[in-house]
């Protein structure tokens, strides 16, 4: 007979566990715990308020594979919930422990196993830049990789993120060939571990960290490019997103005189341009667009710009941008932007919206005049599933939680599909659906539900028999 599953609220036995733990990097100070308890989920006011003083009891350092089994078996065997943590870069309170319980800070496994000829073995703990730098000591470099580089770890780039700077390249994380393993500890007494390939990875890929404990990446690299970051400027956005149409179908076709190499294109606004340090004056009152661009695809694309009417205003490597006192476009793209406008004006937050394909600027623009000063527009042009799309994170000038719900229905009037971000439901935020085979792993690989607990809707609802599961 299958044992009962842990419900949210459950008591433990925290002294029984850390004796269990003697000997491992255990803290439970005011300070590690707070740490442990944030992650980047105060981008939204909403998460901000109802994730507030939640934190872990403790927080559990390891450094192998080794004790990462001790504290599974552990938590398992004494009913303690446990929430893995990486960098903290993510916005959705991945991170964020609702009940109590251990954070299982992975950090501490961040060695560079291997680095071959397309590919790179990792624990799961590295951070992404130091694997960059790495890969590029041989010539290579990741295929894509979240604007928050060089904070955020490979492992929560995995279990909680979607695409990144290079998607325009290489596709979504999901698209095959972009993860070639994941390594999984189960969350059992004893624990397994497991090696999931080809469509299993996508039983632990964007789950949240609920139904397993990442350790392991082998991750796909390609040849290293010496991207040069570029900044074009139109007169109206329009300029700008038919730049992206143009481009970025030249940059998806599969060969031909029109081919252009591209790592990013990311619109943006001019009312939302005035947010970046160091380019406020550069880039005056006009709409912009931020890219990376193939030295040899340079004349091409600066053709396009000419043809939709805007012109370069910055081009250089990263280091160049750099020491000119100016942000890499990767620090202008994906949530870096909504990132920047925080710094200086907390009274904004945002929204994730995916349009039809092929995009409609005019669509575009009826939005714009709809939302006036309410909403200010950044797109994002990516491949998936070997397609061009196209995607929004506009900023919001908040007023409340109901705002964002009309906000959200308007968009899903117009034909788009609004990945929440104001929600911590894995569920609600993005899939909008039960992922059958992320809940049937989970019931396999952490069959107590002591996982994250909380943020899977359908194990609350199928399993633990609550309403709607809202805990």
């Amino acid at each position: 007979m299958s044992p009962t599953p842990y419900r949210p609220g459950d008591p433990f036995d925290l002294a029984a566990l850390r004796a269990a733990l003697a000997g491992l990097d255990l803290d439970d100070s005011d300070d590690a715990r707070d740490r442990a308890g944030s992650d980047y989920h105060w981008y939204s006011p909403v998460l901000a308020a109802r994730l507030a003083g939640r934190r872990p009891d403790l927080v559990v350092r390891p450094v192998d594979v080794d004790e990462v089994c001790r504290v599974a078996a552990a938590c398992a065997r004494h009913r303690v919930p446990l929430t893995v943590r990486g960098g903290g870069t993510g916005n959705y309170g991945q991170c964020v422990p609702l009940f109590g319980g251990v954070t299982l800070d992975i950090t501490g496994l961040a060695r560079v196993l291997a680095i071959e000829d397309g590919w790179a073995r990792v624990q799961a703990g590295a951070l992404i830049h130091d694997l960059n730098q790495a890969a590029r000591a041989s010539g290579q470099q990741l295929r894509m990789w979240p604007s928050t580089e060089r904070i955020a770890t490979l492992g929560g780039f995995i279990a909680g993120g979607h695409s990144g700077i290079g998607s325009l390249r290489h596709g979504i994380l999901a698209d095959p060939g972009n993860v070639r393993s994941l390594t999984v500890v189960t969350l059992e007494d004893p624990p397994r571990v497991l090696q999931l390939q080809g469509a299993d990875i996508q039983k632990a890929h964007h789950a949240y960290g609920s139904n397993g404990i990442l350790v392991e990446v082998e991750i796909a690299l390609t040849v290293a490019v010496d991207w040069r970051h570029v900044i074009a400027l139109f007169p109206h956005y329009d300029g700008v997103l038919r730049l992206g149409l143009a481009a970025g179908r030249a940059a998806v076709e599969s060969g031909g005189p029109g081919r252009l190499d591209l790592f990013q294109l990311s619109a943006v606004e001019r009312r939302i341009t005035p947010y970046y340090a160091g380019l406020r004056e550069r880039l005056r009152d006009e709409d912009a667009m931020f890219a990376q661009v193939a030295p040899g695809s340079l004349p091409g694309f600066e053709q396009l710009v000419q043809a939709m009417g805007g012109h370069i205003a910055v081009q250089g490597s990263e280091s160049e941008l750099l020491a000119a006192g100016l942000p890499s476009a990767t620090e202008c793209a994906y949530n870096h932007t909504t990132l920047e406008a925080l710094k200086s004006d907390r009274g904004v937050t945002y929204l994730q919206v995916a349009y039809p394909a092929p995009l409609d600027p005019s669509l575009v623009a009826r939005q714009m005049e709809r939302f006036g000063d309410e909403l200010f527009m950044h797109h994002e042009f990516s491949r998936a599933g070997g397609a061009l799309v196209a995607f929004a994170l506009p900023l919001v000038q908040y007023f409340d939680e109901a705002q964002l719900r009309v906000l959200i229905t308007s968009f899903e009037a117009d034909g788009c599909h609004v990945y929440d971000p104001h929600t911590w439901v894995l569920e609600d935020g993005g899939m909008k659906q039960v992922d059958e085979a992320q809940l049937a792993f989970k019931r396999l690989a952490d069959p107590l539900g002591l996982m994250n607990p909380g943020k899977v809707r359908a194990w609350d609802e199928r399993v633990l028999g609550i309403p709607g599961g809202r805990l």
